[in-house]
């Protein structure tokens, strides 16, 4: 076989067999770069729609979930709130409550206290409950004031006593008395009346 020198210059004037050659090997060169582009581009793309499958598969399960969770969701609420009104039913009512601060008083006395301070403040109503702040000054004994807490402890209403700024001393006159003074809060439940009212409210309570 001659040796052949091509020139790429007159490609023209190539043996047809060269020429052929030539053409086949271009367009294998045109499809492979056609091929590498278009299937490259479509693959990447491919990627993105199976990457925004999952998260809508992902995103769709978790709210299906959330879904098949909320009717016993709703039913421990609804639990909840009647367990909190029975707590609440324990508390004393709007008219008890004037009777339960004069009972609070007298049994600071019968237990030997003697109340140099003891001033309701007006009523500060929550959602549920509303709080009636006490200013109180009281001198006594230790033991005078245990025989107070576990008298407040024993009346028929169930009474919460919060203290706030309360401080206990000692009288210093040289006996084993104590003062108690501060502000104490005692809390009485709201009717549905009350409750289905406007925004909560304070208002002037019993002195």
């Amino acid at each position: 076989m001659k040796d052949v020198n091509l020139d790429f210059n007159n490609a023209g004037n190539w043996p047809i067999q060269y020429k052929m050659a030539a053409c086949v090997a271009l367009m294998a060169v045109i499809i492979a770069a056609t091929w590498y582009f278009l299937v490259t581009d479509q693959r990447v793309i491919i990627e993105q729609k199976e990457a925004e499958e999952r998260a809508l598969r992902a995103d769709f399960q978790e709210k299906q979930g959330r879904a098949a969770n909320l009717e016993p969701l709703k039913q421990q609420l609804a639990q909840m709130e009647v367990m909190l009104q029975q707590m609440l039913r324990q508390l004393p009512s709007k008219n008890e409550m004037p009777d339960l601060i004069v009972d609070v008083s007298q049994t600071a006395l019968a237990s030997g206290i003697n109340n140099e301070l003891f001033q309701p403040g007006p009523e500060n109503r929550l959602q549920y409950y509303a709080e009636k702040p006490i200013s109180l000054r009281m001198v006594g004994t230790y033991h005078q004031f245990g025989a107070f807490v576990s008298g407040v402890a024993s009346l028929p209403r169930v009474v919460i006593m919060t203290m706030h700024d309360i401080s206990l001393t000692p009288r210093g006159n040289g006996d084993n008395t104590l003062v108690l003074a501060g502000t104490v809060k005692t809390y009485r439940y709201l009717d549905e009346d009350e409750q289905a009212g406007a925004a909560p409210a304070t208002t002037g309570g019993a002195q």
